[in-house]
């Protein structure tokens, strides 16, 4: 394992311990530590400095909190090699195939479109919600690919909404903000 990589995954998750409140200083500063680990990340695997499953996980840990689709992609090509190359330990259990299905939801979420499973949560305004789900997708398809069935998940929603506040939408990305419309459209 690639113990400077193996770092900035550490790091990584430190960060997101006690995660800031959007919209803030300090979440800014987490943003930008976040793109300094992913141009690190984005060195190391130039330089062929991945080698083993956990190397692979890490680095895609990392370009899941990215900001752009392309950031999200990277890392659900890093989680699939992750996968091919064997199980994962990293967080005290094999996350790789999650991971490889979370990063597909939050790149077709990060383009407007339904994510396939339903990994990925958002605040609405009112409450936190899952993404659109594409609603072909089955509770033994999510079950395969290691996500809970769709009505654990609505009810893991109803938990966010309880124990999380709802961030301002004023810096929301233009994929975020073009679904706030459409579902207060849709509630009205």
């Amino acid at each position: 394992m690639n113990e400077e990589l193996h770092a900035l995954f550490v790091a990584d998750q430190a960060d997101r311990s006690d995660h800031p409140a959007y919209d803030t200083n300090e979440y800014q500063q987490l943003r930008e530590r976040d793109a300094q680990r992913r141009q690190r990340v984005s060195e190391l695997i130039a330089e062929g400095q991945l080698t083993a499953s956990d190397d692979y996980f890490h680095a895609a840990l990392i370009f899941q909190h990215g900001e752009t689709p392309e950031d999200i992609w990277q890392a659900h090509e890093l989680a699939q090699r992750s996968v091919e190359l064997g199980a994962t330990q990293s967080m005290g259990n094999n996350n790789s195939p999650w991971l490889v299905t979370a990063s597909l939801d939050r790149w077709l979420m990060y383009q407007g479109k339904p994510q396939k499973y339903g990994t990925q949560f958002v605040p609405d305004g009112k409450r936190w919600r899952l993404w659109d789900i594409d609603p072909t997708t089955t509770d033994t398809e999510r079950t395969a690919n290691h996500v809970p069935p769709l009505q654990k998940l609505l009810q893991q929603a109803e938990r966010y909404t309880q124990k999380l506040g709802q961030p301002s939408r004023e810096n929301a990305p233009e994929w975020m903000k073009e679904a706030l419309e459409r579902w207060e459209r849709e509630d009205a």
